[in-house]
């Protein structure tokens, strides 16, 4: 008698509200329709932490329970335990999330969430990062689990192009559908609160001002407070092409100068 085997994809979730977080919790049985998923993500919150890898001190790796690891880094460090020492080989996508808040706009560079999926696509992995608008309502990760688990599947078909990641922020309300989009811009304003400890020594706290945003109407901003779910490609190169020519004959006169 011959017997034959389906290899089942092999998933990778991580994220950066960390290992215990109920959104992950919740891709991670949802995405279990299709393939073997394993979860690999900070030991505790690492929101905000960009694209940091940890370079100055050990990494440990930790069993949580079956197929969910901690790793005591950023979302960064997660991918590449992941693949070096658990896996041992390319997994066949990662998924990051579910984010606890959108990931729009200007949050794209500070985002955890998104720095893990873009480690992942610069190992030539496919991969996504899903994050859910925030609201006053407790999480319901219904909706996002859906959109990533159709998303997932159709990264296991048709590859993205070459370091390319889908950011994915869905409203906490129904959606009405699906956009895709471009990265919204708003003015950055930031608001540094000083206190003072017990020895009368001065600490600080950054949190985000009042913002405002661009009128661009394909935005991922502007998608996802008009009720739709938005998908933006993302890429890791930050070379603005258009102003090549600009450098170029600035580079010339500052050489002429030099002479």
């Amino acid at each position: 008698m011959l017997y034959s085997f389906v290899l089942m994809p092999r998933i990778l979730v991580t994220n950066d509200d960390g290992i215990r977080s109920d959104g992950l919790e919740s891709l991670v049985v949802a995405l279990g329709e299709l393939g073997d998923v394993v979860a690999v993500a900070p030991l505790l919150e690492s929101s905000a932490v960009s694209h940091s890898l940890t370079l100055r001190r050990p990494l440990r790796l930790d069993r949580i329970a079956r197929g969910r690891f901690s790793v005591d880094g950023t979302p960064a460090d997660c991918i590449n335990v992941a693949v070096v020492k658990l896996l041992r080989e390319l997994p066949d996508v990662v998924v990051s999330g579910i984010n606890k808040g959108a990931n729009v706009g200007n949050d794209i560079l500070y985002s955890g969430t998104i720095a893990g999926a873009m480690e992942a696509a610069l190992l030539g992995i496919p991969s996504l990062a899903i994050s859910l608008e925030r609201s006053a309502n407790p999480f319901d990760f219904k909706q996002a689990c859906s959109v990533a688990v159709d998303l997932t599947r159709s990264l296991l078909k048709a590859s993205l192009p070459d370091r390319t990641i889908l950011n994915v922020n869905v409203p906490e309300r129904p959606a009405k559908g699906i956009r895709v989009t471009v990265q919204g811009r708003r003015n950055q304003v930031s608001s540094v609160d000083e206190h003072l400890d017990p020895r009368e020594q001065s600490y600080f706290w950054i949190r985000q001002g009042q913002a405002h945003w661009e009128d661009m109407e394909r935005s991922d901003h502007h998608a996802l407070t008009d009720g739709w779910i938005s998908i933006t490609p993302l890429q890791p190169d930050l070379t603005n092409h258009s102003a090549l020519d600009l450098t170029t004959e600035l580079s010339r006169a500052r050489s002429t100068e030099v002479e």
